[in-house]
């Protein structure tokens, strides 16, 4: 462990299982405070115990991304404990995929409004803290899916909006010292992905195989080969890159 985000703040959404969580271990093991929201209070909950019994300072609140005034109480109430919002990470996602002749209107717009809109609202949300303090780093979190993968025209349009909003907020917010970023995961070993597994009817073993089939360095991804990626560009050194995405995924993407 080191101190290398000592006195910064790290938000991030949907942080209590999977992804955001390896994400908010990674930041308080080096030094940073963490505040997570989520909509799961079980997960929430057990994730505060989990971390408090390692001696890491967190603030956890139940919130949905989706919900404009849930996010700004949300980080208004991290600020206060905490003193200040320096890193944000857009994590929260939900999947709903099928078919597009499958798909209902509830499977799109859901995940648009989680993705994409709880992206913006928690940047939105973030960013005057960051503007007042002039430095910032936000970190969304995309998808190889974004390139486009069969039973998610949902997800990857969503994914790949988070491609452009990551890129246009680079250019806006860059003259305050703000950068953002995007790191976009491959198949990664998660509650969701075990999800995914039992919608389409096979042991999560065997989607692990297969997957791991494809991927050139011969091995599946876990939460933790997100989170040192997503530390990359939270790291004060990495100041001057802005606006890109990087695909964590074992192997090259178009």
């Amino acid at each position: 462990m080191t101190d290398r985000f000592a006195g910064r703040v790290a938000f991030i959404t949907g942080g209590s299982r999977g992804i955001g969580k390896g994400v908010a271990q990674k930041f308080a093991e080096e030094g940073a405070k963490v505040a997570i929201i989520d909509i799961n209070e079980e997960a929430l909950s057990e994730t505060v115990k989990e971390f408090e019994s390692q001696g890491f300072e967190i603030f956890a609140k139940t919130a949905n991304v989706v919900d404009t005034n849930e996010v700004e109480t949300a980080m208004e109430e991290a600020v206060a404990a905490f003193g200040s919002l320096d890193i944000l990470v857009n994590n929260a996602g939900v999947i709903r995929d099928n078919l597009l002749f499958k798909m209902t209107d509830s499977d799109w717009q859901q995940v648009m409004d989680v993705h994409l809109n709880g992206s913006f609202n928690a940047a939105r949300a973030a960013q005057k803290y960051m503007v007042d303090n002039k430095y910032g780093r936000i970190i969304n979190t995309s998808s190889t899916s974004a390139l486009g993968n069969r039973g998610q025209s949902n997800y990857a349009t969503a994914k790949a909006g988070l491609q452009g909003l990551t890129k246009t907020l680079a250019i806006e917010l860059g003259k305050f010292g703000i950068t953002v970023n995007a790191v976009a995961p491959g198949f990664i070993e998660t509650e969701m992905t075990k999800e995914t597994a039992a919608r389409i009817g096979v042991p999560f073993e065997e989607l692990v195989k297969a997957s791991v089939s494809t991927i050139p360095v011969g091995r599946s991804g876990k939460p933790a080969d997100i989170a040192n990626a997503v530390a990359f560009f939270a790291d004060e050194e990495s100041s001057f890159v802005n606006g890109q995405v990087i695909y964590v995924a074992g192997g090259p993407k178009d």
